[in-house]
């Protein structure tokens, strides 16, 4: 008899080839089979390899669903879709009829299997709301189990945003059980605002061998937690593609037929799920967590500075690019352009696949990643400037002899009041501010970009206060007309930074800063702390992925402090410049104190030149009994205070005690996501600056003395910190917007004077700075506005930011419209609101479709039935036929 003749998985029957029922002694147990096919579409390979494997793996899946009646194809990842419709329109149809039938069932509802700690919380909604309205345009239906089988953590608020994508359970492998506080395999996993989903973890691995599954049972099988009685078991080659083979199936059904392992069944996660969901005393027996899914790889959040920055740098643009886009859109009747946000927005979601952003693919990945994500910030710049100057040219800007008018836009939905740099030409003379009023603002001259022998040619920086989400006018008139601060002081030395607000001490020695008082309060929460410590080099044995990595926390080696020069001083900032060297590298930090501001914000340029070694930016503290926060997408977590490698979005805090008062320091990044927080007798926070691993190396692998290798993070690179000390907790800092406004600055743009009908200040949209941040103002994915007329509405999200219940007030002066709502604690919401003030605003979820009362329900599983009438499919023609074993097995 052959082994891949139908047959039926039914006990006590026999099949219908009349073969003997199972044994007796059979594990009563179902082993839900789970064919699928994990394909990085970028690793150890170029994407250009990943796009053809994927139409390989997807040809060889459609095969072995021909040879075998009862196989069932679990996909994820739609961007592997996408590019099969692109380029094999033929395999994507047969693809089609599948999914019509229920053998081809689609998870995960994402463009690609991002890391999924890093990315922005509107990323996570992006790559749902591009990948579920994908699947909802080519198949008719949505994903409903989310599915991240490989990335290497999992932040809290996920089970929020896929609850809000339309998916009501989650597959996941990292952190195993050797890896995690936690051995459940099946669970609750609920976000601080209360949404869940029910959360498997993969046993074992989500790939196997191209023979026999014997040894993938087993294994699997030691790795469960038996007390959950049905199980999944997924099979198939992977990493490079490839999926389950005759060998996989045939030996399912043989192990089937034996017993060996209980039912085995050819199945779907949405199936498993489904009978579980359906089971509601077992559902009441299930754990709940209520916490990230923490930790396989933390190197990850360190390596390769530049796919990082570039990551924040591109997610910022296209944010801003859409809100001017919408602005213009609803207002002026500009088209919103829907199609090129799109593709700027895919470049991005693609580039945090989880070998890509976490630094782990192959040094020529990072030539596409930087080449990709450099069209997404092209294309949203010339979004942007389009939209800017649609609406500069309508600002009535009176002439004014000699003078400059600048505009400053404001990108984010809360008033910003912010230092900007301008570079000017044409005034020998020099010159001054003035704002909209024609009253002087605090200004001082900088250094210019440009070094030239022009002396018309200069730079001022200047203090702007800007509307929310709006614009403001300002004037360059000739002349260096000195501007007396209204009050206050402002010194520096090489020893003090002083305003009225602050005195930091810097210790001449370690360059660092041995006291940061606040005047008002009284409290230093840097006094006397020992400055050697901010800078920590060590030798780093650990490969790229920092496999079996607990912290960095390491001792280290401070650098050498070559010198400490005052850059710049004036009525509006103090500029101290510290210079370290260390090997062969160098560390110039720049301490930026405003006249007005109790923070401080440090510019820091990193020449790096050691290999195979990492740096630790250390910010000690003599907080009492400390208490550790993290941002995360759309939320906040806390950790313990013991020195673990931690992801974070851009900022950590520490709130403790000083002198028998709560106070603290948070530390703000921007593009930097590793992070620890230490206890001891000065507790601190370290920011992983740099690690230098050599790109894709994966321990056990050892490397040789005398090899030559490629090392990650040599060269020059800049990023920017900004130290918040505070009364009481977090909140009180508001690091959220300062990380916004700190890693997306202002855009002053030169304009020309003219009639028009704004005002030379004005809003767009606002929240006031309140306890509910908006996050989103965009346009309508839909191409046709709820008035039918073919342009656009207007969508706004926004996210309670405290962890407490809110009443929101969204003032929406481009519509006429104010939105006040009722928001609970981290709970995201999201708005579209028709330009026609007659129609009403409707909430929508996630991917934009109208919301339902309730949780989202869980659709019906897609193999139940055909939503269309399948025809017959041919054979495939043997130019189309694939070796389903010509495969590279790989992990990670």
């Amino acid at each position: 008899m052959s082994d891949a003749a139908p047959i039926s998985n039914e006990l006590p029957q026999t099949d219908s080839l009349d073969a003997p029922a199972r044994p007796a002694a059979t594990p009563h147990r179902t082993l839900h089979m789970i064919g699928n096919a994990h394909l990085d579409p970028v690793w150890l390979w170029p994407w250009q390899e990943g796009y053809q494997e994927a139409r390989a793996t997807f040809w060889s899946a459609i095969e072995r669903m021909n040879e075998y009646p009862d196989f069932i194809f679990t996909c994820d990842q739609v961007a592997l879709l996408s590019w099969v419709e692109e380029s094999d329109p033929a395999l994507f149809e047969r693809i089609r009829r599948r999914v019509a039938e229920g053998r081809w069932v689609n998870t995960g509802g994402w463009w690609v299997e991002p890391d999924c700690n890093m990315p922005m919380g509107e990323s996570f909604v992006r790559q749902g709301l591009y990948g579920q309205r994908f699947l909802r345009s080519r198949f008719g239906r949505i994903a409903t189990v989310g599915m991240n089988v490989d990335p290497f953590g999992h932040n809290v608020m996920l089970p929020q945003i896929l609850r809000g994508q339309g998916m009501d359970s989650y597959v996941f492998l990292r952190p195993g059980p050797h890896e995690s506080t936690f051995d459940d395999t099946l669970f609750w996993w609920e976000s601080p605002d209360g949404s869940r989903v029910l959360a498997y973890r993969i046993p074992y691995e989500y790939g196997s061998p191209p023979d026999a599954i014997d040894g993938q049972a087993d294994k699997a099988l030691g790795a469960l937690d038996r007390s959950i009685g049905d199980a999944m078991i997924f099979y198939g080659v992977g990493n490079h593609g490839g999926g389950p083979t005759k060998a996989n199936i045939e030996s399912i059904h043989r192990y089937d037929r034996m017993g060996s392992f209980g039912r085995m069944i050819m199945s779907s996660p949405r199936t498993y799920f489904d009978e579980i969901l359906a089971d509601t005393e077992r559902l009441e027996r299930l754990p709940v967590r209520r916490d990230d899914l923490q930790h396989h790889a933390p190197g990850c959040y360190s390596a390769h500075s530049g796919i990082k920055a570039w990551q924040k740098r591109a997610q910022y643009a296209l944010l801003s690019a859409e809100r001017w886009a919408a602005i213009v859109a609803v207002r002026d009747d500009v088209d919103y352009p829907r199609v090129q946000l799109e593709r700027a927005w895919k470049q991005v979601l693609f580039n945090q696949f989880h070998d890509v952003l976490p630094g782990s693919a192959i040094d020529s990945a990072y030539t596409d990643a930087r080449d990709q994500l450099g069209e997404a910030v092209a294309v949203s710049k010339r979004i942007l400037v389009r939209s800017h100057n649609v609406l500069a040219r309508q600002v009535a800007i009176p002439f004014e002899e000699e003078s400059q008018p600048v505009l400053v836009f404001n990108q984010h939905p809360w008033p910003v009041t912010t230092d900007v740099n301008l570079n000017y030409g044409s005034q020998k003379m020099g010159v001054h501010v003035v704002d909209d009023d024609g009253r002087a603002v605090l200004f001082q001259h900088t250094q210019p970009s440009a070094t030239t022998g022009d002396r018309s040619r200069g730079a001022v920086v200047f203090r702007a206060e800007v509307p929310a989400l709006g614009y403001r006018l300002y004037r360059l008139r000739p002349g260096e007309l000195p501007v007396e601060p209204s009050s206050g002081s402002l010194t520096v030395s090489d020893r003090v930074l002083e305003n009225d607000l602050v005195r930091i001490e810097i210790d001449a020695a370690s360059g660092w800063i041995s006291s940061y008082l606040d005047k008002a309060t009284g409290i230093d929460v840097m006094r006397d702390v020992d400055g050697s410590t901010h800078t920590q080099i060590c030798q780093d044995p650990t490969d790229t992925w920092g496999h079996r990595v607990l912290s960095y926390a390491w001792p280290g080696a401070p650098m050498s402090t070559t010198r400490i020069i005052v850059r710049e001083t004036g009525p509006l900032r103090s500029r101290l410049r510290i210079e370290r060297a260390w090997g062969a590298s160098t560390l110039i930090e720049e301490f930026l104190l405003d006249r007005d501001s109790a923070s401080l914000r440090i510019d820091v340029s990193l020449d790096w030149r050691e290999r195979a070694h990492l740096l630790k930016l250390r910010f000690p503290t003599r907080l009492e009994a400390p208490e550790a926060t993290y941002d995360v997408p759309f939320g906040t977590v806390r950790r313990p205070v013991d020195g673990s490698e931690e992801p974070a979005q851009s900022w950590v805090d520490l709130t403790g005690i000083v002198g028998g008062r709560p106070a603290g320091l948070t530390v703000v990044t921007t593009n930097k996501h590793g992070f620890d927080a230490s206890g001891g007798a000065q507790p601190s926070i370290g920011v992983t600056a740099v690690r230098s691993p050599v790109y894709s190396w994966h321990d056990p692998r050892l490397l040789q003395n005398d090899g030559i290798y490629s090392y990650q993070d040599q060269g020059m690179q800049r990023f920017s910190v900004e130290l918040v000390p505070h009364a009481g907790d977090w909140r009180n800092a508001d690091p959220d917007r300062r990380a916004i406004v700190l890693g997306s600055p202002v855009r002053a743009m030169l304009e020309s004077s003219h009639g028009g009908i704004l005002p030379a200040r004005h809003s767009f949209v606002s929240d006031a700075a309140g306890q509910v941040r908006v996050t989103a103002v965009k346009g309508s994915e839909d191409a046709v506005d709820s008035a039918g007329s073919g342009t656009t509405d207007l969508l706004v999200r926004a996210v309670e930011s405290r962890g407490e219940p809110a009443i929101a007030r969204i003032d929406l002066p481009v519509v006429g419209r104010v939105l006040e709502e009722a928001f609970g604690p981290n709970q995201v919401r999201t708005f579209r609101v028709p330009r026609d003030p007659g129609l009403p605003v409707v909430e929508v979820d996630l991917i934009e479709e109208p919301l339902t009362v309730g949780a989202p329900a869980p659709a019906a599983s897609p193999e139940s039935g055909a939503t269309e009438p399948v025809e017959p499919l041919p054979e495939p023609g043997a130019e189309d036929r694939r070796s389903s074993t010509a495969v590279r097995p790989m992990v990670d």
